[in-house]
């Protein structure tokens, strides 16, 4: 919001609220959220800060607009597509299938077009209502701009950018679904920043701007004529909103904005979006929300497959809130990369070296059975929808990092401008950028749509073509030197339809130097060839571990012991290979208070022999706080006599501990460990990969 409302106008406004006025439109005032003159009609005269409380009585929304169409009739079924598809099984008609387009036109201004499958110019939104997409997300901050009018970038999205998508949208004859985050920039879990013109307000004169806002946004697309369809109160709010933090706070926010589209758009949707479905916390959320009386229609939740657990879990638990609470539920954001490789100078979020869940390869095929999976899941659980993410947001060239920040900076097409520095310092303030999910689009550098984009219309249809190898799974094993060692002469492709089969395979190395490998500790890459596909096999010659279950893979806590110093609510084993060193297990803490993540995890081997020890462990995780103190040690007898510092910085980011040298005699008593002091509130880690072996 460009202008901070008055006190006094807030103040009128919430006793509106508060005696039941607010279930219909009040008036738009003089000013709307975006800075530009609110829609007037004969019965929707603007109020000033003057005003006197009757005219913020319920009256008719104003006249809606007229966009002229163009009728857009989605391909039937498709032949001669090369990519398989399995039909979505019951799938309703009436299916939302989304698309959030809100970098396009950032993007635009950047000198980016769209080119349909034949090659063909056209506007996006065309392309996309062609391809059966039946609704259009647009985010929608409250003021992501300086003082200066410079835009914090991701689109400099304010509602004047919902209402050119929403216009074009109408105009192909999607609808659109408002995604107000009540921020001037990002809000997800980890963020949720109060927009600039609400700091320091009460929560009643938060509450009161908040409806006002959301009226006055949606007033706006009401005059233009725009098809607005469903509307979020919020984006990936998992227990906190506009700077609130507590369930009441946030509900009572939420229900502001609920009261604001029922005023206005009384057909559309009234959604609440979450993330993290595998964290079990959905079941109270949903309890959260009743309890607190929100009025609301469609519980949905952000599902990306690198981070967010099974389908299998993602059906349960959507199908668990819409039995238990009667509500539609859906999924408002998924994605999935067709390739690993970078396109603009800016680092993509998945890569070749992230360490994340790959359920399906890195290929236009595993970016269709990614949605075609999560479509199927949705449709399980009784829901209603699924809406990709982005899939419009590629790079504004492919030349230059130096031309492509100027574009950044002037237009708001990277995913932060450095101006954005003034109101999220220690994120956009110090990573701002370019695009991180250009891999994860359906139209190429160049903007020409891909085969993948024909996803839509394969779930509906299905394609069922030959079964063919798209990738092969990569190995990695892990041997002690001096140990006998043969490469393997299979391995598993992964076919079209995401099953594997064994195939073939021939190894580039020779004989020889393998041999010379095995003889000491190191790691290996070995390169191969499996029917015209690249196969990789990492090798890792170890040293004897004299440590038991060294990287946790036994699922169990024996031989390791906690001891919990700070009352650390999270501090136990956890199976999830993305966020694993090796394996697929790991030791996990987590505090969301402020001075309890402090443990020491430890082991005493047995039946070591007079000698000089090696011993390293390896920790990762974030949010621990300046003052964080991590560090590797070894006992003898009761007393530290060795210790290696380590530290905590971001997800995915290892450090080692390692102590050299220790030295044993037989029968003392030797007790390796990891002792970690995280202060922050939110702190959070995991330990894995530990070894001890003898010089």
């Amino acid at each position: 919001m460009r202008k901070h409302l008055s006190l006094f106008l807030a103040a009128i406004l919430l006793l509106s609220l508060l005696s039941g006025c607010a279930g219909k439109p009040g008036a738009p005032g003089s000013e709307t959220a975006a800075g530009t003159a609110a829609p007037a009609t004969d019965s929707a005269a603007p109020a000033t800060d003057s005003a006197a409380p009757e005219t913020l009585s319920p009256i008719d929304p104003p006249e809606p607009g007229v966009i002229e169409r163009q009728d857009v009739a989605p391909t039937g079924k498709l032949e001669g597509c090369s990519l398989y598809v399995k039909p979505v099984e019951k799938l309703p008609v009436d299916f939302i299938f989304g698309m959030d387009a809100s970098q396009v036109p950032a993007l635009e201004a950047s000198g980016v077009k769209y080119y349909d499958l034949d090659g063909t110019e056209k506007d996006v939104f065309q392309i996309l209502a062609e391809n059966g997409v039946n609704m259009i997300r647009v985010r929608v901050w409250n003021d992501p701009f300086d003082a200066e009018g410079r835009g914090y970038g991701g689109g400099n999205c304010d509602i004047n950018t919902a209402l050119e998508i929403g216009k074009r949208a109408t105009k192909y004859g999607m609808k659109l679904l408002v995604d107000f985050h009540y921020s001037d920039f990002w809000a997800d879990p980890g963020k949720q920043m109060v927009p600039k013109a609400w700091a320091g307000m009460s929560l009643e004169d938060k509450e009161a701007a908040l409806f006002r806002y959301t009226w006055e946004s949606l007033a706006a697309l009401y005059t233009a004529g725009v098809d607005v369809g469903m509307v979020q109160v919020g984006n990936e709010t998992n227990g906190a909103m506009c700077g609130e933090k507590d369930w009441p706070s946030v509900v009572k926010l939420m229900a502001a904005g609920a009261r604001a589209v029922r005023a206005v758009y009384p057909e559309a949707k009234v959604a609440v979006h979450f993330a993290n479905p595998e964290s079990g916390a959905y079941p109270g959320y949903a309890r959260a929300l009743a309890d607190n009386g929100l009025d609301y229609d469609v519980f949905g939740s952000s599902y990306y497959p690198y981070w967010h657990g099974s389908l299998e879990n993602l059906t349960n638990v959507l199908k668990n809130v819409r039995e238990t609470y009667g509500k539609d539920v859906m999924v408002l954001e998924t994605s999935y990369a067709w390739t690993t490789e970078d396109s603009d100078f800016s680092g993509n979020t998945i890569s070749a070296d992230s360490a994340v869940d790959k359920p399906y390869p890195y290929s236009l095929q595993g970016q269709v059975n990614n949605l075609r999976d999560v479509t199927q899941a949705v449709v399980d659980a009784g829901g209603i929808g699924v809406c990709y993410w982005e899939g419009t947001w590629i790079g504004v060239g492919t030349d230059s990092k130096p031309e492509n920040q100027k574009l950044w900076e002037q237009f708001g097409s990277g995913w932060a401008s450095s101006f954005a520095a003034e109101y999220d310092p220690e994120d956009a303030g110090k990573w701002y950028g370019g695009c991180a999910v250009d891999n994860q689009a359906f139209f190429d550098p160049q903007g020409r749509a891909m085969e993948s984009l024909l996803a839509f219309n394969l779930i509906r249809y299905g394609n069922e073509t030959e079964l063919v190898a798209q990738a092969v799974e990569d190995i990695e094993t892990v041997v002690t030197a001096g140990e006998s060692f043969s490469l393997p002469e299979t391995v598993e492709a992964i076919m079209s339809d995401n099953s594997r089969q064994s195939i073939p395979v021939t190894w580039s190395v020779d004989s020889g130097v393998l041999s010379e490998w095995l003889k000491s500790s190191g790691s290996h890459e070995i390169n191969g060839e499996a029917s015209g596909l690249p196969a990789r096999l990492k090798l890792v010659v170890q040293g004897v571990n004299l440590l038991k279950n060294p990287s946790f893979e036994d699922g169990k806590d024996a031989p390791w012991t906690a001891e919990n110093l700070g009352g650390c609510k999270e501090l136990r084993m956890e199976q999830k290979a993305g966020d694993s060193k090796t394996g697929d297990w790991h030791y996990h803490f987590w505090s969301p208070d402020a001075d309890k993540a402090e443990f020491t995890l430890e082991q005493s081997p047995e039946g070591l022999g007079s000698g000089s020890y090696d011993f390293s462990i390896w920790i990762m995780g974030g949010d621990c706080g300046d003052d964080c103190r991590v560090y590797a040690y070894a006992k003898l007898d009761g007393e530290i006599v060795a210790t290696a510092d380590m530290e905590i910085t971001v997800w995915n980011e290892w450090h080692k501990g390692e102590i050299t040298g220790i030295p044993y005699q037989e029968g003392q008593t030797l007790t390796l460990g990891i002792y970690v002091k995280a202060p922050a509130a939110g702190a959070w880690g995991k330990i894995d990969d530990a070894s001890l072996s003898i010089r």
